[in-house]
Parts: structure tokens; C-alpha cells; sequence
């Protein structure tokens, strides 16, 4: 069964929660935000649905711890409030947060989300995760439409993805063609963009994950 972390600090919202999704979910759930990072590791959620607003710790600054761990940061986040800015919502994404959520909470529509996260994103947990660098060939089109080719490293990598920074513009979902190295003529195979952070002074870091493979990756 898949694993549901989540973290909001009003006990009837956490019962809510439970209510609506423990029939297909796992529910690890806490109203300490300073628990947080300490139980994802420990449980490894395949989602996490956060409270943008609590005591101490905003959501804001969650999502930027979460994203900080490599233990952590590929998996979804959900921010969930009452109200949200567009800044706030910018900051959030830059940092993983994969959607939002307002108060009341469509459940119908959570529950679509999470399903679609569940096949495009997650990650098995017993999947490993090294944190490598490796010469890696994007190719792919850009979000005007503009055909890209582009040699960079990994940071992170796991059998069914990996970490890395490219100078192209990227919208969620882009596929792109992998190549290990510059000279390979064969495809290590296809990837889907599943995160995005855009970094100050620094090109984007994206979140791939593979929809096929044809060729030999660097774990097996």
C-alpha cells in the first residue's frame, strides 16, 4: 500500500485526511512540524501533504528543508491551505512542492492528483539513490518550442532517474532523450520531468524520471 505523510497542526484536518484516503493510503500523520523531516526519512512517504501555516515553520520552509535532504527531495510535495499568494505559490514550487490544495479540500480532485503522481513519480522505496557525477546528454525542445541539445553532470541518480542542472527552459512533464555521453549514437532511453528548481544566479536543477529505456544506465 502506498505511504501518505501529513503534516498540519489542526487535528480535525489530519482526521479528515484519514477519513477520505486510508482505504488506499497509508497514513503517517503529525501536527509537529519539527517531526517532519524525521519521520519521511524514517517512513519514506511516497507523497507528502503539508499546512502552509503552522506553528514555528511555515510550509514554505518545509518544502525548502524536505528538498535540502537527497533522502527527501523527489518526493511530491502537496501544499494545502486556506489561502495562497501567487509569490507564495512561486516560492514553493521553486522549492518542490508538485501542487496546491485549498480549504475545503476537493478530495475527488486530490485523490486524481495523487494517482497521477503515483504513476509518473514515485519512487519504489527500496530504490537506491547515489549521488554521482556523470556526464549526461539532454536532448529534447525547450518550453518555446526550440529543439535543445545539451552535455551536463548528474547529481543524484537512482535506477529509474536522476538529478541534474540544464540551461534549457522546462515545463513539468517535458520528455527528453538520454545519451550517457556526448559521442553515444544509442539512447540510454527516454525521461520525463517530474520537478523543477530554478536556482538564483545558476541554471535550473530538474528531476527525471525514465519512461523507457533502450539502452545501458549507470545503475542496474
Amino acid at each position: 500500500m502506498r505511504r501518505l505523510l501529513i503534516v498540519d497542526d489542526d487535528e480535525a484536518i489530519r482526521r479528515l485526511f484519514r477519513l477520505n484516503l486510508a482505504e488506499d493510503y497509508e497514513i503517517i500523520d503529525t501536527d509537529d512540524p519539527e517531526q517532519a523531516l524525521a519521520l519521511a526519512m524514517e517512513h519514506k512517504p511516497d507523497a507528502i501533504l503539508l499546512d502552509m501555516h503552522m506553528p514555528k515553520f511555515s510550509g514554505f520552509d518545509l518544502c525548502r528543508t524536505f528538498h535540502s535532504f537527497s533522502q527527501t527531495q523527489l518526493v511530491p510535495i502537496f501544499v494545502v491551505s486556506g489561502a495562497l499568494g501567487g509569490e507564495t505559490k512561486e516560492a514553493c514550487t521553486a522549492f518542490g512542492a508538485a501542487g496546491f490544495f485549498g480549504k475545503p479540500i476537493d478530495f475527488d480532485a486530490l485523490k486524481e492528483r495523487l494517482r497521477s503522481v503515483k504513476r509518473n513519480t514515485m519512487v519504489p522505496r527500496s530504490e537506491v539513490r547515489v549521488q554521482l557525477r556523470v556526464p549526461v546528454k539532454l536532448c529534447g525542445t525547450e518550453i518555446d518550442g526550440t529543439a535543445f541539445e545539451e552535455v551536463t553532470k548528474t547529481e543524484n541518480v537512482s535506477l529509474s532517474g536522476f538529478l541534474c542542472s540544464c540551461k534549457a527552459a522546462l515545463r513539468s512533464e517535458s520528455v527528453v532523450e538520454i545519451f550517457l555521453t556526448s559521442a553515444d549514437r544509442r539512447p540510454v532511453g527516454k525521461a520525463r520531468c517530474v520537478r523543477a528548481e530554478t536556482r538564483e544566479g545558476e541554471p535550473p536543477q530538474y528531476a527525471f524520471r525514465f519512461i523507457g529505456k533502450t539502452g545501458t544506465w549507470i545503475l542496474k
